[in-house]
């Protein structure tokens, strides 16, 4: 053997010797990136998408949502599924989930505020003043009022609270087509199955195929409040620095551009 052809042989040796001492160290959890598992309200999901994709830029953090209504997500988390963070789109989840000592409570904080509207097919969209005693049965017609489902999903249970108070709810309980979550609503909405909906703001600058026709006053309901906190059994070590990319300066804009208030 040669002495060039021995000195290569050593030095590939010497390379291969390194990159399995190396390896270890790669894959080694201390140094990965960590995935951060969130449960999100669906009324987050254009607004939260946009703010977890700065998220994972700025910091390396693969972020992964399940959107549903927040009743299905609390009961989720309390049937054991698996998931660092949990947002809710109204106080009595997050409350559900406290009462359990699933969350931890020094985490918990009021991310966003949102406002209930009154959403039409954008195609037949007319202003509706919304006042108490308006005749939204006459509105409705023979179709149905699409909302979340008003004994569970938050934005279902607040657009009930608004009709009780302005004293509507008995002309149109019938005519209630509850949806499993704010989402399904709006789509009832958006392909033309029902002439109108109870949504969120929100939901409503996210599809150009609905309108809003009307605005419910805010002490028709109860404020609308969402909490943030880490769940008990979070396993994520980034979920710290999740939880506090959302509620910084950097985050903001993002929520804001879908017209949720974000709360200070």
């Amino acid at each position: 053997m040669t002495f060039h052809r021995r000195i290569i042989l050593k030095t590939a040796a010497l390379a291969i010797a390194a990159a399995c001492l190396a390896a270890p160290l790669l894959s080694s959890p201390a140094l990965a990136a960590e995935k951060v598992t969130v449960f999100a309200a669906a009324s987050m999901k254009n607004a939260l998408d946009a703010a977890n994709a700065e998220f994972a830029k700025e910091s390396g953090h693969e972020v992964v949502v399940s959107y549903a209504a927040s009743s299905a997500l609390a009961k989720q988390v309390e049937a054991g599924a698996p998931a660092d963070v949990f947002i809710s789109a109204d106080l009595a989840w997050m409350d559900y989930l406290a009462g359990k000592g699933l969350i931890r409570q020094d985490t918990r904080s009021n991310l966003l505020g949102n406002r209930l509207v009154l959403v039409a097919p954008a195609a037949s969209a007319k202003p509706v003043e919304i006042k108490p005693g308006f005749d939204l049965s006459a509105l409705v017609g023979n179709g149905k009022l699409a909302m979340g489902a008003v004994d569970s999903v938050p934005a279902g249970k607040y657009g009930k609270a608004a009709l009780e108070k302005l004293g509507v709810w008995s002309a149109v309980s019938d005519k209630v087509a509850g949806a499993e979550s704010v989402r399904a609503a709006l789509l009832l909405v958006s392909r033309g199955e029902a002439p109108y909906g109870i949504v969120y703001q929100t939901d409503a600058a996210a599809d150009p195929g609905v309108k809003i026709v009307g605005t419910f006053p805010e002490d028709s309901h109860p404020p609308i409040i969402y909490p943030v906190a880490t769940l008990k059994d979070a396993k994520s070590p980034a979920a710290a620095a999740y939880l506090d990319f959302l509620k910084s300066a950097k985050a903001a804009p993002f929520f804001e551009a879908q017209g949720f208030t974000v709360l200070k």
